[in-house]
């Protein structure tokens, strides 16, 4: 049976945005989705999760789950086997950057998170097509489930987020780099910056 294979949710997602490729991966190895709410910063998360992971395993994470990924392999390279990182950005805020994400912060804090949600957070995390309907309600149903502290804390953390320029320069993993041409979160020119 192949390595251990770690899935890393992004932000306001939980084991639910894994479903489909679950179904298929769990035939060939032992798949673990690790809970990527479970702390105030990345460096946080990703000291808690290396003592519950397997000594050795495939690392994949997605968003928020990628800065935690990148966070693993600073910290415990020779455990990560192979990588992949979906929609990834592996830079710190710019200073603009965290600025912004202070309104969502206050929005969130003062009650309008699931209008927040509606109308400026959930249109921009899916993109267009057949599938965009049930990927939003879907997403939005995992944020609601999540609620308004965890949206609190990943904010945070992402705000407070360290650079990862040194950690991809030291990967000698296989690695995949998975980027969406319309992805209105992470721009494709920082994703391509993984390659």
């Amino acid at each position: 049976m192949a390595e251990p294979l770690v899935l890393l949710p992004g932000m306001m997602c939980d084991a639910r945005v894994w479903a489909t490729q679950l179904t298929v991966l769990s035939y060939q190895r032992p798949v673990t989705i690790a809970p990527v709410f479970l702390g105030e910063r990345i460096e946080e998360i990703a000291s808690e999760l290396l003592s519950s992971l397997p000594s050795k395993f495939a690392l994949c994470g997605h968003g928020m789950g990628g800065a935690i990924a990148l966070e693993l392999v600073r910290r415990a390279p020779e455990r990560v086997i192979r990588l992949a990182l979906i929609g990834t950005n592996p830079l710190s805020d710019t200073p603009q950057e965290a600025a912004d994400r202070e309104p969502r912060i206050i929005g969130a804090k003062s009650g309008r998170f699931e209008r927040m949600l509606e109308q400026d957070i959930l249109p921009r995390y899916a993109g267009g097509g057949p599938l965009r309907a049930h990927s939003i309600a879907q997403m939005q149903e995992m944020a609601m489930s999540l609620g308004t502290d965890t949206y609190v804390r990943q904010e945070r953390a992402m705000q407070r987020r360290r650079d990862q320029q040194s950690t991809l320069r030291r990967i000698t993993q296989p690695t995949l780099i998975l980027a969406g041409e319309d992805d209105q979160i992470v721009s494709l020119k920082r994703q391509e910056f993984l390659a």
